[in-house]
Order: structure tokens, then sequence, then C-alpha cells
């Protein structure tokens, strides 16, 4: 069985009347992508800080690596690489001067050092680049540089924190490459994105966090599983008329209905509408069906339901 690399047990932490992060707890096992999801203000950066040492806790308790971390055991520390959603690079140093810089305040040296430094140009795909300034880099080239000097030190576990927000689609696909390739060859990663689509291809456990509390945990398969008492219905039509609708909506188990465009989308209680019926309906009102389909609910889906919100808003 894997070790657990992250315990988190009831962690409070309050600025003054505000609690940001609200008796949260978290296991996040050896070799995993975890994802961290939640709206802005969800206490998620500041779980991500208590976990970093950075920010002292009001209450509870956490361990890193089997052992329990007050904030100021340097050693758990060395084990961790952190990719922060503010760059954190130097614009007048050349990309190697920024990761010998990075590499030392580990206490990397020398030939090692030199390694290190070759092996993490070569993940960030910059190589070419090295004697190059980031003052001159795109915003992609930047955030590769930025997640590089995370990971230069060869961290058992790495914590980025919205590690491709703003980036180009070719930048982001490098990134995400990056990541599935260090959690291949065995790092544990916590990954923090407003793109859902991005957790949904990347973690094996995920986590939504709001208003401080961990309000659902677990894989893709089991968050899908807390709303998939509804499903999604998809009907492509010829025309739409107001009485098609009106037919649909009183349907038993139909809760919405609603037209856009050429499409009639219904929302009903799962396996309480066949399509054979609806189908029925629609003929039944001069409305021609060219297409229909039963959508299983998706992660962005399950958000919107549990958090009232959308991962954006």
């Amino acid at each position: 069985m894997n070790e657990t690399v992250v315990e988190t047990k009831n962690l409070v932490k309050r600025y003054r009347d505000v609690v940001a992060v609200d008796n949260a707890s978290l296991s996040i096992r050896s070799g995993e992508v975890f994802g961290l999801l939640g709206p802005n203000g969800a206490g998620k950066t500041t779980t991500i800080l208590a976990l970093l040492g950075l920010l002292p806790v009001d209450s509870g308790e956490i361990d890193l690596f089997g052992k329990r971390f007050t904030g100021r055991e340097l050693a758990l520390k060395g084990r961790i690489g952190v990719v922060p959603q503010e760059l954190a690079i130097f614009e007048e140093l050349t990309a190697e001067e920024n990761l010998r810089f990075f590499g030392g305040l580990y206490g990397i040296r020398g030939r090692l050092l030199a390694e290190r430094v070759d092996e993490a140009l070569e993940i960030a795909g910059l190589t070419e680049r090295r004697k190059k300034r980031p003052r001159t880099f795109s915003g992609g080239m930047k955030r590769r540089l930025n997640a590089a000097a995370g990971l230069i030190h060869r961290p058992e576990l790495l914590i980025m924190d919205e590690p491709t927000v703003g980036i180009d689609p070719q930048s982001r696909n490098h990134i995400l490459d990056v990541v599935r390739s260090l959690n291949a060859a065995g790092t544990t990663i916590i990954y923090t994105s407003h793109y859902m689509e991005e957790v949904s291809a990347l973690c094996n456990t995920i986590a939504i966090m709001d208003h401080g509390r961990v309000i659902a945990s677990g894989t893709e398969d089991d968050l899908v599983s807390i709303v998939e008492r509804d499903e999604r219905i998809v009907l492509s039509v010829s025309h739409v008329y107001p009485a098609v609708l009106e037919a649909m909506s009183k349907l038993p188990g139909v809760r919405e209905c609603e037209q856009r465009d050429h499409r009639i989308e219904l929302t009903a209680e799962r396996g309480q509408v066949s399509l054979s019926r609806l189908i029925e309906r629609a003929n039944a009102n001069g409305c021609e069906v060219t297409s229909a389909n039963v959508e299983r609910p998706s992660l962005e889906s399950v958000f919107l339901t549990l958090t009232g919100r959308s991962l954006r808003d």
C-alpha cells in the first residue's frame, strides 16, 4: 500500500473574523496527482501555504511523509517543491542563472547542480534559451521556467498552484506533459487549476473546497456519483414549438426543459424518462428529432451542484 504523503486533520485558520480554513482534512497518498478545486476564496491557497510551512494554523495537525510538521522542519521542507501561481523568477537573470540560484537554495552545488540545471531546462523545453533572460520570454515560457525552478531539486511532493493560467495552448500542453512524466517517475503532485478539463485529465483524486471546508473528495467517478441521480438529455430537432416544451416538461421525472437554438435540453431523474417517450412527444407536436443523447454528469456539473458556482466565478 502506498504511504500517505500528506495528512491534514481538522485544520483551522482564521484572519480576525474570517475563517479561511474550517476543519479541513485531506489525505494524499504517494504517487497521486491530487486535484484541489474550489472557487476564489475557498481556502485552497491558505491550505497550501500551511503545507509549505509559510503560514501557521490556529488548530489542527499536518503530517508530511509520516512525520508531524509544524512548519519548522527543514528536512521535510526540502522534500517539497512548489510552482506558485505568481511567477517567482528573476527577469534580469538568464534562465540558467535562475535555476542555478534556486538549486543553490536547496544546497545543490558543483557538478550535480550543473546536471540538475540541464535536466530542468530539458524538462521545461528551454535548453536553447538557457542564456536568455525571462524578460524576453513569452508568458508560456516564463510559466515553464517557473515550473522548472520548482522541480530543480527533484522533490518527492510537488505543489502546482494554477501553473497554466493565462498561457498559450502549446505551453499548457507542455506543462501537462511535464506533470504526467513527473508523476510517472514517482512524484506526488498537488494540482490546483481553474481549468476543469486539466483536473479531469490529470488527477487520480480530487477534493472540492468551499468556504474553507472540504465538501467532497474522491475519484472523479466518486464525485460524479453524488449528482448522478439526475441525467441530462439533449434532443436535436428541426423546429421547436412552445407546445413541445410544455408537453415534455409535464412528463413524470422531468425537472427542467429548455430550448437552446435547435436543441431541447432536459434535466430528468435518472432512469425515469425514456428517449422513445420524448421522441414520441416531439413527433406528436410536429417536431422532428434528428438526434438524441443522454449525457453523463461532468466534473463541472458536480462542482456547480456542490458549490452553487462555476469554478471561474
